[in-house]
C-alpha cells in the first residue's frame, strides 16, 4: 500500500535547514544579533541588537530550527507504519537507518579533513574582525587526524554526538538513537491503549535531553492517526489551528541568547524554559500546518520543496563552506568593499556554493545509501533462502 507523501512537510524541513544556515552565518559575521553586545555590532545604531530582540530572530533561530528538524523527523519516521501497519517495512526502515545517514557524513568529513590539512579554515582570523571570537574562532582549531575523522564519521557522531570535524553533527545522535526509540515504540506499543501513559512517563524521563523533540514528533504522529473525537474536532476547527499557528510562531521566536529578553514580547516568560518554549512552539506550529490548507500550499512552493530535497546535504555542508570560503572571502575583501557589502556578497556566494555542493551530494553521494541498502538486502535475502 502506497501512502501519500506530505510534500509540504518537506518544504517546511527545507526552511528549517535554511534557518540553521542563516544562524551560523549571523553568528559568524553579525554576532551582535545573538549576544546583544555592542562590541559585536557593525550596523548603524547597533541595529543587530534590535533585530535580535524582534520576531525577525526567528529567521536565524538555530535552536528552534533544530527542534523543528527533529520533530518533523520523528513525525515522518513511522508515519507509513501508522498508515499501513506493515511491520516488515518498519523493520526494514530501522535496518537501513545507519546507511541512510552515514555516506554524506563520511564524504563531508573527509573533505573537512583535507581542508584542515591544507590550512584552509580561516574562521579564527575572521572571528577577530567580526567580533565573534566567543563562538566562531574555536571550530576546527586542532591538528586533524584521519583516524579521528573516521571514528567521528562512522561511529562517534551517531552514538555520542561527536562533532569535532563538523560542528553540526551533534544532532546525528538524536537522528540515529532517537529514531530507534521511535521505531521500538511503533513496533511494540503503538496498538496498546495504555501507550499514552507510557508516552507521558517517557516524556518526563527525556525532559532534560535533546531526544525529547524527536520523541514528541513521533507522539504527534501517533495522535494524528488515532481516532479520537476531540482530535478530529481540533483538526477541523480553523480558528483553533490559526491560534496554534500564532502561538507556535510566538514561542518559536523566543530569543535563545539567555539574557536581554526583558522588555521584549517574550519578557513575561522566564528564560530557564527556553528549550521547552521552542519545542512546544514547533509542535503547535506543525499541528497547525497539518490542518490548514493555506499553510500547506505555502510550504508546497517549488523553491521550498527543492530546499527540502537537498536539506540533509545542505545541513552537513554549509558550515565548512562558511568557515573556509566564507572566512577567506571576508578577510580578503572587507577592507576594500566595506563590511556590509562584503557580507552581502559573501552570503550570496556561500549560498551558491553550498546549494551547488548539496545538489552534487544529492545526486552522487546520497544514492550510495540506496546501493548499500540493496547490498545488505541481498545478503539477508540469500541467508533467508538458505
Amino acid at each position: 500500500m502506497e501512502t501519500k507523501k506530505l510534500v509540504y512537510l518537506d518544504g517546511l524541513k527545507g526552511i528549517g535547514c535554511v534557518m540553521v544556515y542563516l544562524c551560523h552565518f549571523v553568528f559568524a559575521f553579525y554576532y551582535g544579533m545573538y549576544r546583544y553586545e555592542v562590541k559585536s555590532c557593525h550596523l548603524p545604531n547597533h541595529l543587530e541588537i534590535s533585530i535580535g530582540k524582534s520576531p525577525l530572530n526567528l529567521l536565524f533561530n538555530g535552536n528552534t530550527a533544530v527542534r523543528l528538524f527533529l520533530v518533523l523527523s520523528g513525525y515522518l519516521l513511522c508515519r507509513n507504519y501508522f498508515l499501513t501497519k506493515d511491520r516488515k517495512r518498519l523493520l526494514q526502515s530501522a535496518k537501513m537507518r545507519y546507511l541512510r545517514l552515514m555516506p554524506p557524513v563520511l564524504v563531508v568529513n573527509t573533505a573537512v579533513f583535507l581542508l584542515m590539512m591544507l590550512g584552509l579554515y580561516q574562521n579564527g582570523p575572521a572571528a577577530l574582525i567580526a567580533g565573534s571570537e566567543e563562538w566562531f574562532a574555536g571550530f576546527n582549531a586542532f591538528t586533524p587526524s584521519a583516524w579521528g575523522m573516521l571514528k567521528e564519521s562512522l561511529i562517534g557522531c551517531y552514538l555520542f554526538g561527536t562533532n569535532d570535524y563538523n560542528g553540526v553533527l551533534w544532532t546525528l545522535q538524536m537522528l540515529f538513537v532517537g529514531a530507534y526509540l521511535d521505531y521500538a515504540l511503533a513496533y511494540l506499543v503503538s496498538g496498546s491503549k495504555w501507550r499514552w501513559l507510557l508516552y507521558g512517563v517517557l516524556a518526563l524521563l527525556l525532559m532534560r535531553t535533546d531526544y525529547l523533540s524527536i520523541f514528541l514528533g513521533y507522539v504527534l504522529c501517533d495522535l494524528m492517526h488515532t481516532d479520537f473525537r476531540w482530535r478530529k474536532a481540533c483538526c477541523e476547527c480553523r480558528l483553533f489551528n490559526v491560534g496554534l499557528c500564532v502561538a507556535g510562531l510566538y514561542l518559536m521566536s523566543y530569543p535563545s541568547a539567555g539574557f536581554g529578553y526583558e522588555g521584549t514580547l517574550w519578557g513575561i516568560l522566564p528564560f530557564v524554559f527556553v528549550n521547552y518554549y521552542h519545542i512546544l512552539g514547533v509542535l503547535c506550529f506543525v499541528f497547525a500546518v497539518l490542518n490548514l490548507q493555506g499553510l500547506q500550499r505555502f510550504f508546497s512552493w517549488r523553491g521550498f520543496l527543492y530546499l527540502g530535497r537537498i536539506s540533509y546535504s545542505l545541513y552537513l555542508i554549509h558550515f565548512p563552506v562558511i568557515a573556509t570560503f566564507g572566512a577567506w572571502f571576508f578577510l580578503t575583501f572587507w577592507e576594500r568593499l566595506g563590511y556590509h557589502l562584503t557580507s552581502l556578497c559573501n552570503l550570496i556566494l556561500i549560498s551558491i556554493i553550498t546549494v551547488g555542493l548539496s545538489e552534487l551530494s544529492v545526486r552522487y553521494v546520497e544514492p550510495l545509501s540506496k546501493k548499500g541498502e540493496h547490498w545488505i538486502g541481498g545478503i539477508f535475502g540469500r541467508k533467508e533462502r538458505r
